[in-house]
């Protein structure tokens, strides 16, 4: 017996050993026939099922579960955003990218910031203010592959806007937030606040406004929002305020349908939307780690986490000065993203030093929500919507009950620079959905939320599933690191310390050390820095069933049927 219990204790060690790299919590994948939706917030993805369920399309689950966010989780989305997405028609075996992101004033040259002292564009006000283009997002997707009608589709959330929605733990902690910096501006206290504070967790919030005014559009269209009542409110609230976004911007909006571009790495094709967004910065992350066989690194080993780091600081130099939209520059897009230039761009690293002096090649935290959903007949959907900043821009037009995003903040004031400031031109954009297929069908749609972070947590979902082994939840709930301080397309140049690195603190202690002693700047903590959130649905053509996942981090839920 004694043997059998030393044996027993050297098998527990063993197995401690192996889980030393798990997150303290986790859970099992989900799985379904039927459909699936995964969202941060669990009456989202309720929504978004009774939509399938009653015979709606993924795209019309999308669109139910995005408005829903607009309503719960206010601080990171709504219809005063923009909205990117992936689509996947099982009918045809294509992959459509929708870019529904705004554009600038028309009105609002660069010269009134340089006559005004402003080195970059501020961060919350009129200026950051560029069109928002969700309500034109969710009418393209809809005429394209929707089934059920408008109003069938934004009823659900009328009712919770009108009777009220409980509130969460996490988002009620975003939410404190937001009051204590935004409650003296004009409607904003009265639109997100109960009783003059910020809601709690389980309160009952509602918002009467957003009721109205989603009743409006599910009724009258996008128009209403563009060319209607909402749209010279808007107008109206801005001028009062000394901000330029005026009606005639939001009445000349159009999105635009594009195709998404990808790499194949290890045999999977990863698929993003191309810039304004930084979605070919997890394309070219990818190209360089292919480089290295990363399964015998180990995950979380030394070298596993430096060539990673270093992979991405190599691509945000690129990001910084290439990334913009094609209508105002010759993005050299094909070059980024070709595996030759990857080749290049490895030849820089040094597998025992950190740098602190990348450049770009010779050719920022964030609030955002992501979701995906998937129907009966095999269509998949990766959704990404967003007002930027926690609350964007702060700015609250009368009666509407949306907050405004501040995308516009993104722009360098650079002269000559590929994203400078321009009237009527797309900004940098941080959101991306992602999604990925194997020999021509699909595998998975997925997504990271988090301004800067986005790029770098897709990267670490996929090699930890193709390099990993990891199945579609743990990806997701595997330890994560971040690297901040490169330069960006604001303007920043990279720090000259190269940068900070955070580790979530699941990793085992002796990392941070073996990092520092190979020059990285490491912090260890799981709120030093913004560690993003994920939800994803994996097709699993064997058995024809979905799995999903959802971020442990956050609020989220994933179900099916």
């Amino acid at each position: 017996m004694k043997l059998l219990a030393i044996r027993l204790m050297i098998f527990l060690v063993m197995i401690m050993n192996l889980c030393s790299y798990s997150a303290p919590r986790s859970r099992s994948e989900v799985f379904a026939k039927n459909g699936m939706a995964a969202t941060s917030h669990p009456l989202a993805t309720q929504i978004a099922l009774d939509i399938l369920q009653k015979g709606g399309s993924a795209v019309d689950a999308a669109i139910a579960a995005n408005a829903a966010l607009g309503l719960m989780e206010p601080m990171s989305c709504g219809i005063g955003g923009d909205l990117f997405a992936l689509v996947w028609d099982a009918k045809t075996k294509t992959l459509h990218g929708l870019n529904a992101s705004g554009r600038s004033p028309q009105s609002l040259k660069i010269d009134h910031f340089f006559e005004n002292g402003f080195e970059q564009i501020p961060i919350r006000g009129p200026l950051s203010l560029s069109v928002p283009g969700c309500v034109d997002g969710w009418y393209e997707l809809h005429g394209k592959f929707g089934l059920l009608t408008m109003p069938d589709i934004l009823q659900p959330v009328i009712d919770y806007a009108k009777n009220g929605v409980p509130v969460p733990e996490i988002i009620a902690g975003y939410w404190q937030d937001g009051i204590a910096s935004f409650a003296e501006q004009p409607n904003f206290l009265e639109t997100y606040g109960i009783d003059g504070k910020a809601p709690q967790k389980g309160q009952l919030f509602r918002n009467l406004d957003l009721a109205e005014t989603y009743a409006q559009i599910a009724a009258g269209g996008r128009d209403v929002f563009y060319k209607g009542e909402l749209a010279k409110t808007i107008d109206r609230f801005i001028k009062e305020h000394g901000g330029f976004l005026s009606f005639n911007d939001l009445a000349s909006h159009t999105s635009e349908w594009l195709e998404p571009v990808s790499t194949n790495y290890r045999g999977f094709d990863v698929w993003e939307l191309p810039p304004n967004g930084q979605g070919i910065a997890v394309l070219q992350m990818l190209n360089i780690l292919e480089k290295f066989d990363l399964a015998t690194f180990g995950f979380g080993s030394p070298d596993h986490i430096h060539v990673f780091l270093e992979a991405k600081k190599l691509v945000f130099e690129d990001r910084a000065q290439y990334y913009a939209d094609p209508d105002f520059y010759n993005v050299p897009l094909d070059h980024l993203i070709s595996k030759k230039y990857a080749t290049e761009r490895f030849e820089l690293m040094d597998m025992h030093r950190a740098r602190a002096d990348y450049q770009a090649g010779e050719i920022s935290e964030g609030e955002t929500i992501y979701l995906c959903t998937a129907d009966k007949d095999g269509n998949m959907v990766s959704l990404i919507q967003s007002i930027y900043y926690g609350f964007g821009a702060a700015l609250v037009p009368d009666g509407l009950g949306i907050v405004l995003q501040n995308r516009g903040a993104l722009f360098s004031l650079e002269e000559g620079h590929a994203n400078v400031y321009e009237p009527g031109k797309r900004p940098f954009h941080t959101i991306i959905p992602a999604f990925v297929t194997r020999d021509g069908e699909p595998y998975m749609a997925f997504g990271v939320m988090g301004g800067d972070f986005q790029p770098q947590g897709q990267v670490q979902v996929l090699i930890n599933m193709i390099d990993f082994g990891m199945n579609v939840q743990q990806a997701g709930d595997a330890p994560r690191v971040a690297h901040s301080g490169s330069s960006t397309p604001r303007g920043d140049e990279m720090q000259t310390d190269g940068g900070q690195v955070g580790l979530e603190d699941y990793f085992p202690p002796q990392l941070a050390e073996q990092l520092r002693a190979r020059g990285h700047n490491v912090r260890v903590g799981n709120n030093i820095m913004f560690y993003g959130g994920y939800q994803a649905i994996q097709y699993d053509k064997k058995n024809d069933v979905y799995i999903g996942a959802t971020e442990v981090r956050k609020d989220g839920q994933v179900a099916g049927y």
